[in-house]
């Protein structure tokens, strides 16, 4: 790994986890709806500025209705649902929560693209859902509470799930930045419903919650699809996507300095089962598409 693809690492696995404690910091003043908003709206204008700088073309319109649809899944499901969802759940633990995309993105690709899905792969799926079950029990706080903010987060989880395995074709047609933006753009969209007392919002809140959106806007909203798109074309999907793993450690320390958020045992218990069954699916992935390739090599094919 050269050092440009580590600054492109240490960048991705940073700014992801940041925004965990990010949303806790700008839900002392902002509600759910309207954090989530803001952060769109905030990297749609970003995005918008590189668009027209790069001279990036408007997608075609007969592709139009999925993109809409992924990009609600994507950042409009996505993003209210995990700022509703760390209401009750602290930032570490929702990363932790987050972390299991892969499983859902697993069973849809099974389900909807005829992927193949092994039996190591439900038992994999087997022990990562049990991490979240003993994540919810020490989480600590109301019960209810907790169980309904560990469900948002996860319907959070199924709607990134959703957007990362049906847009594939469309990665290919476009490259994978000018989707990003053109998804973006469309969860943004949708987050308009919201607008009305978002105004209100900003004049009433703290200087921290709104550098928080800010921060949350031009940062883990943006850099680290760039920083992604970088390692993919220098040294592949699997690199770039690694990352996902040490992106809840990061949260976990960067909650630990800014929130004095100090998860209990249980939970911490319960974040190494997710994240042990996650790993345990995507390594037997890994295993098994290189196993056609050793064969053919054993074969002197091409």
């Amino acid at each position: 790994m050269n050092w440009r693809i580590a600054i492109a690492y240490s960048m991705t696995v940073i700014a992801w986890g940041s925004a965990f404690p990010g949303i806790k910091i700008a839900l002392a003043s902002y509600s759910p709806e309207h954090l989530a908003l803001l952060r769109l709206l905030i990297g749609s204008i970003g995005l918008v500025i590189f668009a027209v700088a790069k001279r990036i073309k408007l997608p075609d319109l007969k592709d139009v209705p999925a993109i809409l649809l992924l990009g609600f899944l994507g950042f409009t499901v996505y993003h209210t649902a995990l700022s509703v969802g760390e209401k009750t759940v602290s930032a570490g633990v929702a990363s932790l929560l987050i972390s299991i995309t892969p499983i859902f993105s697993a069973v849809l690709a099974a389900v909807f693209l005829k992927e193949r899905f092994s039996k190591m792969g439900w038992i994999g799926s087997l022990i990562a859902f049990s991490g979240v079950a003993v994540i919810s029990l020490g989480n600590g706080g109301s019960l209810s509470a907790v169980a309904a903010g560990v469900l948002l987060i996860l319907i959070a989880a199924i709607g990134e799930s959703c957007y990362f395995v049906f847009q594939t074709n469309y990665l290919n047609k476009y490259g994978f930045i000018p989707f990003t933006i053109y998804t973006i753009l469309s969860g943004t969209f949708f987050m308009l419903f919201f607008l009305p007392g978002a105004a209100a919002e900003i004049v009433a809140a703290s200087s921290s919650a709104t550098f928080a959106v800010i921060y949350l806007g031009l940062f883990p909203t943006i850099v680290p699809y760039f920083a992604v798109a970088y390692m993919i074309s220098k040294a592949g999907a699997s690199e770039a996507t690694s990352s996902l793993y040490l992106t809840p450690i990061a949260a976990l320390i960067i909650s630990w300095i800014c929130l004095g958020e100090v998860p209990s045992l249980l939970s911490l218990s319960g974040g190494i089962l997710t994240l042990a069954g996650v790993s345990f699916l995507l390594w037997k992935e890994k295993r098994e598409r290189a196993r056609p390739i050793k064969e053919m090599a054993v074969r002197g094919e091409t």
